[in-house]
């Protein structure tokens, strides 16, 4: 069994090359989407137990939004995409073509757009990992989840934690037009025979 401490750095700084690519996908699709600038941030990849992960993004019982999807294909497991309330809101509005500040719950249109949002986002980074790897990656029909940090990460961990340990954790930042960035983040969470799937794939890369 290939384990993570293996990793070679020449190996994972190729892995942050494919995070720096799904990020520059993603946000070309969001600009073209909004027909205004977005830009995103070199991206910060963490491989990480899954146990360790809350302490990363935010306090258990801040609000996030959250878009879960199943990945598919040659690798099975789930995708989380994790905003702060207050950049999902930002993001709504930037989405919706709305004022800043308008946004101040989740309705079915401020839902949809977040769900787009973490479709696209997603799919560039699993589309950049599947070029890497060689393999074929899909994404269900996102669904959406507003609540605590600590709810929807606990929910995560009872589901994964007893078939794998380590989450693929990308820390991405949004700069919508001219305004400050707000933060998400990317997680991957394969289940074991996946990991060891993506683990030798960039072992041989």
């Amino acid at each position: 069994m290939i384990e993570i401490q293996d990793l070679q750095e020449i190996q994972l700084d190729a892995l942050r090359e494919v995070a720096s690519i799904g990020a520059g996908h993603a946000a070309t699709a969001l600009s073209q989407m909004t027909a205004s600038r977005i830009m995103i941030s070199v991206p910060r990849l963490q491989i990480a137990k899954l146990e360790e992960i809350p302490a990363l993004i935010a306090q258990p019982e801040a609000v996030v939004a959250t878009v879960l999807m199943h990945v598919l294909g040659d690798v099975t497991g789930r995708t989380l995409l994790i905003l702060p309330e207050a950049a999902a809101q930002r993001l709504s509005e930037r989405l919706l073509r709305r004022a800043p500040g308008t946004v101040t719950e989740f309705r079915e249109v401020e839902q949809s757009a977040l769900k787009e949002t973490g479709n696209i986002l997603c799919a560039a980074y699993l589309n950049a990992l599947s070029d890497f790897m060689g393999l074929m990656l899909l994404l269900s029909v996102p669904t959406l989840v507003i609540d605590q940090c600590g709810a929807v990460l606990t929910s995560a961990h009872i589901e994964f934690a007893q078939a794998q340990d380590f989450v693929f954790s990308i820390e991405t930042q949004f700069t919508l037009g001219e305004g400050d960035p707000v933060a998400g983040h990317f997680l991957l969470l394969p289940d074991l025979p996946s990991l060891q799937v993506i683990l030798k794939s960039i072992r041989l890369a």
